[in-house]
């Protein structure tokens, strides 16, 4: 008796004038779907964000095609020419190096002037670190922010984190290697060390990890490491019922320090913000 089954699978050919948002593995290259495959051989062009990357999907699977970058760097100049293209009828798929496209890449600038050229877009869905840290972190998903990268600029830095450790929801960041220490130090100044917290590092790959659950334990666990891979931070957000207590010590520090060097006792200042923040007076003190 023969057990063994076939899959039949008839791929339809792109169509021509159409711009394919086409979704990318974000580590495990065997996560490409069929449907992408099929769109990423068989478009007239692909715009990658980086001709390398896209070069591996390629040789993983086997075939060629023409490929031009399309990133941060050179996109205010490219899309001229890919509006021109798709205008001329020709199919185009535009990639990032890995996820979604649009996802903190230039993406969205690309698909926004398709959109107001009335040309066709056609989105390939596929693999998106934010959504795979989100549902394994087993945080509340329903409702969630995703930031991407923080600021660099520090008021906007400050603005961003402030609000994060206000906020009801769970919080999606992203952080790359060089600046996630700092980033989690930032979030015990704000957010405090118990707030709950799940660091994912290299998704789909072989050395994937999911560390920590709060703050505290992942400093203590990356104190003596190095950081190695793209990161995605899963924060749980306040419960409503506290949002109103829910204090940076951070900010409180900061708005005591202004309240003295504007002239008011520390007494006066700290019976002011003690009653704003609904703590006690002895707590504000003791943060000068």
């Amino acid at each position: 008796m023969n057990n063994k089954v076939s899959f039949s699978h008839k791929s339809k050919e792109p169509e021509s004038g159409v711009l394919y948002i086409v979704g990318t593995p974000i580590g495990n290259l065997n996560d490409l779907s069929f449907r992408a495959l099929n769109v990423l051989k068989n478009v007239s062009l692909i715009a990658c964000e980086d001709t390398r990357q896209t070069k591996k999907i390629m040789s993983k699977f086997e075939f060629t095609n023409n490929l031009i970058s399309f990133n941060k760097y050179n996109s205010y100049n490219k899309i001229p020419r890919i509006i021109h293209d798709l205008n001329a009828g020709k199919s185009i798929a535009l990639v990032s190096d890995a996820g979604m496209p649009s996802i903190c890449d230039p993406g969205e600038d690309l698909i926004r002037t398709a959109r107001s050229d009335g040309l066709k877009i056609i989105c390939i869905p596929g693999p998106s670190a934010l959504l795979t840290a989100l549902v394994s972190s087993g945080l509340p998903s329903s409702k969630f922010i995703f930031e991407g990268f923080p600021p660099k600029n520090n008021s906007e830095r400050r603005k961003l984190l402030s609000e994060l450790s206000k906020n009801d929801k769970t919080t999606i960041l992203f952080a790359s290697p060089h600046s996630f220490k700092k980033l989690i130090i930032e979030l015990k100044e704000y957010c405090g060390g118990e707030r709950e917290i799940l660091i994912n590092r290299e998704l789909t790959k072989k050395f994937e990890e999911h560390i920590g659950n709060n703050i505290d334990q992942v400093i203590n666990y990356f104190r003596n490491k190095d950081v190695i891979g793209e990161i995605t931070i899963v924060i749980k957000g306040i419960k409503e019922k506290d949002k109103k207590y829910e204090y940076s010590e951070f900010e409180l520090k900061k708005e005591l320090y202004e309240l003295i060097d504007a002239g008011l006792s520390l007494p006066a200042a700290s019976k002011y913000l003690a009653k704003k923040s609904n703590l006690k007076k002895s707590i504000i003190y003791n943060m000068y």
